[in-house]
């Protein structure tokens, strides 16, 4: 007996050592509303006049380059809390005018020593915001790129035009792996118009599986609905509970870190909302327990928050240090926090 179990605490040793010594790569998948990064020339048939030298923004060179600057800094500190010299594999973006400014982004000392590149189309809103993708090249390989448009279903708004969903495929951790970069209707227009885009996103994530069963697709973007909203939990179908979620549904990690924890990435007249998520289908998750990461699954997600994105005095202190506020120029950085989701994977 005493034989016995000696061999099995040996056994035991062996196994819990073993486990000890497995290796795992993370990755860090981010989202950051640039609040209106705009360059200071007009961009033809857009609506930017605000943001140039004599427009209401008065938006000169010195205002764009710090604005590069500020924006450049979060984009490179985000994932650094987990991985510290890599950073995010990849970041969505929106309110990004074109590509000269993703040029000019990236370009900065800050993402340029990681060799961040940009995906980019133009798009057809009539502001002139768009989204946009960076990347690692080393972490994340971009195979494909297309922009889904967004469609109004009222014959009123035929003639009306809006940001797309940006659809990228590629592959992380040697897997295949879709990123559709969002940034829905605002809340200057009524919920019916979000849960078009939850519907319309819905069927482009069903479309990228059917073409390629195991692709892992993340919808990432500034969604102007909280997680709760019926564009998110009914029309996209992103659920809370991981054990909820089903072969056709979706994962939202932020919805209980709203409605339980009480944490958001933007305030409206003093209340948090959680408009910037990365929701994600179930190939990504164990669920009931399970710790399998032979394939690439989530770990957990952030609002990251640094001391510098807040107002630190006057009656907005607490708030998000923005741009602009009350026309006055803040040099800040957005109205929105950033997020940043992590997945893992076992190294063979």
């Amino acid at each position: 007996m005493r034989r016995f179990i000696f061999t099995l605490l040996v056994l035991l040793a062996i196994t819990f050592q073993v486990i000890a010594q497995k290796k795992f790569s993370v990755y860090g998948i981010g989202f950051y509303n640039q609040e209106n990064l705009f360059d200071t020339k007009h961009d033809e048939g857009k609506n930017d006049y605000d943001f140039l030298p004599e427009g209401s923004y008065r938006w000169n060179e010195m205002k764009y380059r710090n604005k590069l600057q500020n924006m450049a800094q979060v984009l490179a500190e985000m994932g650094t809390d987990v991985l510290p010299n890599v950073g995010c594999a990849a970041i969505g973006l929106s309110e990004v005018e074109n590509a000269n400014v993703l040029t000019d982004l990236v370009a900065q000392p800050a993402l340029a020593a990681r060799n961040y590149q940009f995906v980019h189309i133009e798009g057809p809103d009539k502001r002139g915001v768009d989204c946009a993708l960076l990347y690692n090249p080393k972490l994340f390989e971009v195979k494909d790129t297309k922009l889904i448009p967004y469609i109004y279903d009222l014959p009123s708004d035929s003639n009306r035009t809006t940001r797309g969903f940006l659809t990228i495929t590629g592959r992380m951790a040697d897997e295949p792996i879709a990123i559709i970069v969002c940034h829905w209707p605002s809340r200057g227009a009524t919920s019916h118009y979000r849960e078009i885009a939850g519907k319309q996103v819905r069927v482009v994530k069903d479309s990228l599986l059917n073409a390629i069963p195991r692709i892992k697709v993340l919808v990432v973007g500034d969604m102007n609905d909280d997680p709760n909203n019926k564009s998110m939990e009914e029309c996209l179908s992103a659920k809370g509970n991981m054990e909820e979620v089903g072969s056709n549904d979706m994962f939202n990690p932020w919805y209980n870190m709203l409605l339980k924890e009480g944490k958001g990435t933007l305030q409206y007249q003093g209340k948090w909302n959680l408009f910037d998520q990365i929701v994600m289908t179930p190939n990504l998750l164990n669920k009931n327990g399970e710790k399998n990461f032979t394939e690439l699954k989530y770990w957990k997600s952030q609002i990251f928050r640094r001391d510098y994105l807040f107002q630190t005095s006057g009656k907005h202190k607490g708030n998000t240090k923005r741009t602009t506020a009350g026309g006055v120029w803040l040099n800040g950085y957005s109205d929105h926090l950033p997020v940043v989701s992590y997945f893992v994977k076992e190294l063979q």
